[in-house]
């Protein structure tokens, strides 16, 4: 082989080595900006799930957004905002305000004990009673039972004060309350359908069923809590006749017994 084919070959063999380094410089440039588009793609898809987390974070939760929907007032309410919810003969000169909250157990124990008698003298034509409905157990307990029971009472005064009467006992019942450290049994619009169900006046009631399921009475429900924050009731249940609270045994809590409430009512009705 003659020097010169030699040499050719060399500057050949240079040659391809020269394009083959080009064509990986290329090849790892390309590489190399997949990679960056790949990272950027990544980062703003975590920026965006990160945005999209705080947005969600940030958004009103449903009952906050109810404070803004239209207010629905339940019949045999009154007021400008349907929070007057007095039930009784006309007869009667004194009213008993009777302040609970749905997910309250003092307020079963209360039902259940001195409930009927309270139904009864309201049935005597002794007093009317007023009902003042409160959600704080909501923020003290989390979760949203306390105002959506409130919301399907609306539903049921709606219907009728019997109604009304009869669902409050129901859902104070030992069968239907839930427990204080439980699960919130009231957030669930079904379970409270199925309380209605022990009610003449509302079993397979479409018109009451309905109002729970679409919520019509939400929005009274939080107007109904925020009337028990400015009447300035410290707990539940408290029951109050002529500005005065009435108190049992111990001068300080509700009357729990029979007893405490018939001799705390008569001194309230004699004043």
């Amino acid at each position: 082989m003659s020097k010169r084919n030699s040499q050719a070959s060399k500057t050949a063999a240079r040659e391809r080595l020269r394009q083959e380094r080009e064509r990986q410089a290329k090849r790892d440039k390309v590489k190399r900006q997949v990679i960056v588009v790949c990272s950027a793609v990544g980062v703003l898809a975590i920026a965006g799930g990160i945005g999209y987390a705080v947005v969600q974070n940030n958004k009103p939760s449903y009952w906050e957004e109810a404070k803004n929907d239209k207010l629905v007032k339940p019949a045999n309410s009154t007021g400008s905002n349907g929070t007057t919810v007095v039930i009784g003969k006309t007869t009667a000169k004194k009213t008993l305000v009777m302040y609970e909250d749905p997910r309250c157990p003092v307020c079963a124990q209360f039902e259940q004990t001195v409930g009927s008698t309270v139904d009864k003298d309201v049935e005597d034509g002794k007093f009317k009673i007023q009902y003042v409905g409160a959600s704080f157990l909501d923020g003290n307990l989390g979760g949203e039972g306390s105002k959506n029971g409130l919301s399907a009472l609306g539903a049921a005064l709606n219907v009728s004060p019997e109604a009304f009467l009869k669902y409050k006992t129901a859902m104070y019942t030992t069968k239907w309350h839930p427990a204080e450290d439980g699960p919130d049994k009231f957030k669930d619009d079904a379970y409270l359908i199925k309380i209605a169900q022990t009610v003449p006046e509302l079993k397979d009631n479409k018109t009451f069923q309905n109002a729970v399921k679409n919520g019509t009475y939400d929005k009274w429900a939080l107007d109904m809590s925020e009337k028990f924050n400015k009447d300035g009731a410290t707990g539940t249940p408290t029951l109050r006749m002529d500005g005065k609270t009435l108190t049992g045994s111990d001068g300080k809590s509700a009357p729990m017994t029979v007893a405490d409430f018939n001799t705390a009512l008569e001194a309230a009705l004699k004043a």
